[in-house]
């Protein structure tokens, strides 16, 4: 590992784009590398066992690639999976869980939603992290199965995910919450949506800032910030089909971009 070297961040799909945004904005200078696992999304109704199985094959592919740390864009991998990468790689690595504990302190009602995948929701890390943080404060856990698809092809705003959303948040706006986290990279970008079906009195949160911060402090803590003052490059790669997957990634990332098919033995 040295500082030259790029940050390797994956997701089961295009949610983790979202981080990557995050990243850039922080990091200009850094080179990335970036695996959407859109052949294999959403992980949120797979089996423990295969999303770790996935999420060991991606990360041994970008440490081979060079990377000198991992970001786990996916709320679903970092349940599932990080201890088991941080116990597999030497290369630091960078989970994500869903942002309760800066919701618990930010809500006026004590009433917080919480929108995941049915595996983040069912995961004893999600289990340890309501332990830690939920205190008095009521969390209505709900999980929000379909949404991912929806946002793998695109449709931000149609008809269908819209009435999906309008499901989801209507028992956690019934109850009484002020704050809805969003528990999945991928539902950062139906933001917009959320807020239009929550209304202006919700506030909306995620981690990919957090995240970002995360790894400039680890970076820097050992001393593997790359010092070039040139803007660093970017490559993608896809498990699916990259002519389908390109145009729905560039303009979720917003700029023009390159996606690679992922090798044979890593799909």
């Amino acid at each position: 590992m040295s500082p030259p070297d790029p940050i390797g961040v994956f997701d089961s799909g295009v949610g983790g784009l979202s981080v990557l945004r995050e990243i850039r904005t922080l990091l200009p200078h850094e080179h990335v590398l970036y695996v959407a696992d859109s052949a294999h999304a959403p992980y949120g109704d797979k089996p423990d066992e295969y999303v770790l199985q996935r999420d060991m094959t991606i990360a041994r592919f970008l440490v081979e690639q060079g990377a000198k740390a991992l970001v786990l864009a996916c709320n679903t991998a970092t349940a599932g999976s990080v201890d088991a990468l941080r116990a597999a790689y030497p290369v630091p690595i960078v989970a994500i869980e869903p942002a309760v504990k800066a919701a618990v302190a930010a809500t006026r009602t004590g009433v917080v939603g919480v929108l995941v995948t049915a595996a983040t929701a069912a995961s004893g890390r999600y289990a340890s992290l309501l332990k830690r943080f939920g205190g008095e404060i009521e969390v209505i856990t709900v999980p929000a199965p379909g949404l991912v698809e929806h946002i793998e092809r695109d449709d931000l705003d149609g008809p269908e995910i819209r009435t999906l959303a309008e499901g989801y948040l209507h028992p956690i706006l019934d109850g009484g919450a002020d704050i809805i986290v969003l528990g999945c990279t991928h539902y950062v970008f139906i933001r917009p949506m959320l807020a239009s079906i929550a209304g202006p009195n919700i506030e909306l949160v995620d981690t990919g800032a957090a995240v970002a911060r995360q790894v400039k402090r680890i970076l820097a803590e050992r001393h593997l910030l790359n010092p070039s003052a040139e803007p660093g490059s970017e490559r993608f790669w896809t498990s699916s089909s990259e002519r389908s997957v390109t145009d729905v990634m560039a303009r979720l990332y917003g700029a023009r971009i390159d996606v690679e098919g992922l090798p044979g033995p890593v799909c």
